[in-house]
């Protein structure tokens, strides 16, 4: 019986690890990542990342991704 909760609560401690780092490892890519002209200044994305990797995002390593498509043209139908 202790072997299988001593199991149990490596297998939880090591999901919990996981999820973490993974989630550190996603927001510092997405904070270093060409960004989408519309999406350039979400609050909501800064703070959360901020609170979750305790960095805020220096918008100099940013640049746009795409110059020109749908969303910037003026060409959009109405």
């Amino acid at each position: 019986m202790a072997t299988f909760t001593i199991s149990i609560a490596l297998f939880i401690a090591g999901w919990a690890a996981v999820a973490i780092l993974g989630t550190q490892a996603y927001f510092r890519g997405e904070q270093t990542k060409p960004i989408h002209e519309r999406n350039w200044r979400s609050e909501s994305f800064e703070q959360l990342a901020k609170s979750i990797t305790g960095k805020d995002i220096d918008h100099n390593d940013r640049v746009p991704a795409y110059r020109m498509d749908a969303y910037a043209s003026n060409n959009l139908p109405e």
